[in-house]
């Protein structure tokens, strides 16, 4: 029984079925059995978000946020088809994850020419997954990934709160290159990677201006405590550096380009109390400008942020984060590639914030009524901790108001659907 090619991929995925063609073939078609250790899964985020008061044209810079403000939003779709790996030697594995919607154009990925990417879709992973067996094992993931950094993700399901950390916002993304990871033990487990450029532009190269074998270069380490610990036992410590060319990051000056070092560490422990966890991080990342000289030659921009997290039932979750950010000098961290003070862009940096110190405290309730369904209501504070005005104003070109503010409030609604 002859079948064409395109009713073959439509019974692959379970479109169609072909009940005689399993009764006519005794082996499994090679389509099928590629298949089927290969899963499906993602979700849909939504939001409603209103910024008390008017005058909210300048909002807190941290990812995602601008564009946002009083209405309704779409924020991403997001598409996994992934074959992980599996317990042998010799394993193998692929993972791509694809994004739809205003969230992937802040994730700032597409290799088109800047001013291109605006596409509302971005490719957030794209690697094929292998495992030597040297040792515990060693995976090796060659493409593009996620950034070893951080204590947020892009996913906001996964984080404590809807709204992202600044820390969050001052760190990349993703990287293109080579990522090895390897478990020591149950307590130690270390990776190291290399990567084209500290920007997330997919394929993108450091020359010029860099020379063309320039490339990034990172490590973590993450402790995990045993049983032993008692009540702290999961308990996880993670540090974390990288170093390298930032091609998006753009000077005050205008020069294009900088080079990039970011350090991070975290923790998460748990506490006596049932179902109450701790969690602490600090990032800092500094960038030296490179081509046309600046005023700073160079800046930093620092971030720590306390989380406390706590299950009271089975489907609701209480969630806070207090922060402090400071920096000296504003450029485009997380190789967005983004103007300073344009906060009213969808990128994911906080260089839109003019002041030089903030303070921002997050309270979320999550309840979770439906099945396959997060759903958040949040409230969150930001403070210009400085002399300096932050928030606020309109963006009308004709009797446009600047920002007038030392504080923003945001009260936001979040469903997120999961399949």
């Amino acid at each position: 029984m002859k079948v064409n090619k395109w009713t073959l991929g439509l019974a692959a995925v379970g479109l169609v079925s072909l009940p005689s063609l399993s009764q006519a073939e005794e082996k499994p078609s090679p389509v099928l059995t590629a298949l089927s250790s290969t899963t499906i899964s993602g979700y849909v985020s939504t939001s409603m978000e209103w910024n008390p008061g008017t005058g909210n044209a300048f909002v807190p810079g941290f990812g995602f946020n601008a564009g946002k403000q009083d209405g309704f939003n779409l924020d991403v779709v997001k598409l996994t088809i992934e074959r992980p790996l599996d317990e042998g030697q010799w394993s193998a594995g692929y993972k791509v994850d694809l994004l739809f919607g205003p969230d992937a154009n802040a994730l700032a990925t597409a290799s088109a020419p800047f001013g291109k990417a605006d596409s509302d879709l971005a490719i957030k992973n794209a690697y094929v997954d292998v495992r030597a067996p040297v040792g515990n094992g060693l995976d090796l993931k060659l493409g593009v990934w996620d950034t070893i950094i951080g204590y947020e993700t892009f996913d906001s399901g996964s984080n404590p709160n809807y709204t992202r950390s600044y820390g969050y916002s001052i760190e990349p993304t993703t990287h293109t290159g080579l990522l090895a990871s390897y478990q020591v033990s149950s307590v130690l487990s270390l990776a190291a990677g290399i990567a084209n450029t500290f920007g997330p532009t997919i394929n993108g190269r450091a020359n010029p201006p860099k020379a063309e074998s320039a490339k990034t270069y990172m490590g973590s380490i993450a402790l995990t405590a045993p049983d032993s610990f008692g009540f702290a036992k999961g308990a996880t410590l993670y540090g974390c550096f990288i170093n390298g060319f930032n091609t998006g990051a753009q000077s005050a000056a205008g020069a294009g380009g900088a080079t990039q070092l970011s350090w991070y560490v975290g923790a998460t422990i748990p506490t006596p109390v049932t179902g109450l966890k701790l969690g602490a991080c600090y990032d800092y990342a500094r960038q030296s400008s490179v081509g046309a000289p600046t005023p700073a030659g160079a800046a930093h921009q620092e971030a720590a942020a306390a989380y406390l997290s706590f299950q009271a039932t089975e489907k609701l979750s209480l969630h806070s984060r207090a922060e402090y950010f400071w920096q000296s000098g504003t450029l485009a961290f997380n190789g967005a590639g983004v103007v300073p003070g344009t906060s009213s862009s969808t990128s994911s940096s906080p260089t839109g914030i003019t002041s030089a110190k903030v303070i921002a405290l997050t309270e979320t309730v999550q309840y979770d009524l439906w099945k396959n369904v997060l759903s958040r209501l949040e409230v969150r504070w930001d403070h210009a901790a400085d002399d300096r005005k932050a928030y606020g104003g309109t963006f009308d070109t004709v009797n446009g108001a600047a920002p007038g503010k030392k504080n923003a409030v945001l009260v936001a609604a979040n469903l997120i659907y999961k399949f």
